[in-house]
């Protein structure tokens, strides 16, 4: 009898322990199983830039990359690891460092998504020996690959032969984070060396909105060291730039706009700013965004309708469109719906938010729940009006909302006609070719 009751005891353990503990991985698995239908019709399953590649075949199912990515872009789907949501994919790559089978590799999406990414080596060097292409503009985003990506580029750059008729060993393209660890690294190497930027230091970042949080982890820079702050702001990280243009006294000429690239026998020559430059190499990190992208409808060249956000704080008691679902649109939403008196509303052309940062995921939720942020899916501008914005619903359904400001984020248009100058050939054509 005692025995009896123990084993009674035991399995009253047990199921107290074990039943919740496989309720959560039902429901666990219920949830991953839905958001990956969901984003599969949604069109947002496969990332358009670099993402893990997960051979099933040696996947063990242990969850390592699942916990680790910051995104929330993988899932266990039938004890697999699975992609349920690409657009959100960054690139941190901590998925393919955690796993215990080397099941996960790194590479780029299909033909069709990967029209716009340059092709480059390891070293990223394209096909156009001496050309070199980093960060955003060769489909890696984050801060933090943007800079190794720089590194390991100018070290391969650095084993060359060096040319005395041209004036410049490299000329760098983009004072952004991945020029700026170029021009280190360049100075490192006691290389002669130009980045030429078209705005200020700090490239696409200095126009990001106030006090967003533009850097998440530790990255180290040549000469530098390393910037220790976990989480740091625009401002921030524009000070330090500065302060480290001064101390190594890098030579960075802003507002000076590359119109084009040539090649020469002995490298390139790079037009900007109404001069020549002539460089055995070129290292190109301008980014992504190029030349905003515009709606073309009727009133949007007025002056209230404008492409980034800067100072939030700027703009009170008004009536605000923000169009766009990506990060930038809803982060300006979030910061403008913040401000006293503003009425703040999101037109986005899909059904709902697809390709969010966690982060920014669960702030918008919150400024919709509580009425601060209104957004209106399934819509486009149809007309902007000096003091209204008509909407146009998926059924042709008008709808028109008080407005004083429009702020457009919807995405840029690559540099591909500087690119196919210089002859670059892009990734989607190369993959597209082999797949005929």
């Amino acid at each position: 009898m005692e025995h009896l009751y123990t084993y009674m005891i035991f399995f009253l353990l047990l199921g107290v322990l074990a039943v919740p503990y496989w309720i959560r991985v039902a429901k666990n698995r219920r949830e991953s199983e839905a958001k990956f239908r969901k984003h599969t019709q949604g069109g947002s399953l496969t990332p358009v830039t670099l993402h893990p590649h997960i051979d099933l075949a040696n996947c063990i199912g242990c969850g390592n990359c699942v916990a680790v990515c910051p995104e929330n872009v993988l899932a266990l789907v039938d004890g697999r690891a699975m992609i349920i949501n690409g657009l959100k994919c960054v690139g941190h790559a901590l998925c393919a460092e955690v796993c215990p089978v080397q099941a996960i590799t790194l590479g780029f999406g299909t033909p069709k998504q990967g029209m716009e990414i340059p092709y480059y080596d390891d070293n990223y060097q394209t096909n156009v020996e001496g050309l070199y292409v980093v960060g955003e503009l060769g489909g890696v985003g984050l801060i933090k690959n943007a800079v190794n990506q720089s590194i390991k580029a100018i070290s391969h750059l650095a084993t060359k032969k060096r040319n005395a008729a041209n004036e410049y060993d490299a000329v760098v393209v983009g004072a952004g984070p991945a020029g700026m660890a170029a021009a280190l690294a360049l100075h490192a190497e006691k290389l002669r060396y130009v980045v030429l930027e078209q705005d200020s230091i700090g490239g696409t970042i200095y126009h990001y909105p106030r006090q967003k949080l533009v850097l998440t982890s530790p990255v180290n820079l040549p000469l530098h060291g390393t910037l220790k702050a976990s989480e740091i702001s625009k401002e921030e990280l524009l000070d330090a730039w500065q302060e480290i243009v001064k101390g190594f006294k890098l030579n960075i000429l802003t507002n000076h706009k590359v119109d084009g690239i040539e090649r020469l026998a002995s490298g390139f020559l790079v037009k900007a700013g109404g001069k020549d430059w002539k460089a055995t190499n070129v290292l190109l990190a301008i980014g992504r965004r190029g030349s905003p992208r515009k709606l073309g409808v009727k009133g949007e060249e007025q002056p209230k309708v404008a492409y980034r956000l800067i100072d939030t704080k700027s703009y009170q008691h008004k009536h605000i469109l923000v169009v766009g679902g990506g990060d930038s649109a809803v982060e300006a939403a979030v910061g403008l719906a913040s401000q006293s008196g503003n009425t703040v509303t999101v037109s986005y052309r899909r059904e709902a938010f697809v390709r969010l940062k966690e982060k920014n995921e669960e702030r918008i939720n919150e400024m919709m729940k509580t009425n601060k942020v209104k957004v209106s899916f399934n819509s486009n501008v149809g007309e902007i009006r000096a003091r209204t914005v008509t909407l146009v619903g998926p059924d042709g359904t008008t709808s028109e909302i008080p407005n004083d400001f429009v702020f457009i984020f919807a995405g840029g248009e690559l540099p591909t006609e500087l690119l196919k100058k210089a002859g670059v050939r892009l990734r989607g054509a190369e993959m597209e070719s082999k797949a005929a």
